[in-house]
């Protein structure tokens, strides 16, 4: 089972889009656990995670966060984060992690 983890600031559009995706996964009988946290708790919470999506208001920290985890870091494309399109989002982490 992959383990995506999307970082923004607060967490409220991020929690929002993390229900949107997990709709999405279960409709395409996509095995993952998907959440969201600060970006202030990258280093604890991507220890064990397949891939994180950094929302777009927190991307110009991507180098910081790639230095604290071993998996791949991304930032989620605006367009699909501003109209909080679950689906789209869901294609590029598994196009991320080669699924």
């Amino acid at each position: 089972m992959k383990r995506i983890l999307l970082l923004c600031n607060g967490g409220l559009s991020t929690g929002i889009l993390v229900k949107k995706m997990k709709a999405a996964a279960e409709a395409q009988n996509y095995e993952c656990e998907i959440w969201a946290a600060p970006v202030a708790s990258a280093e604890e919470e991507g220890g064990n995670v397949d891939l994180i999506l950094l929302g777009p208001q927190v991307r110009f920290q991507m180098e910081i966060v790639k230095k604290q985890v071993t998996c791949p870091v991304v930032s989620i494309d605006p367009v699909s984060y501003g109209t909080m399109n679950g689906e789209k989002v869901l294609s590029q982490a598994k196009k991320e992690m080669g699924d």
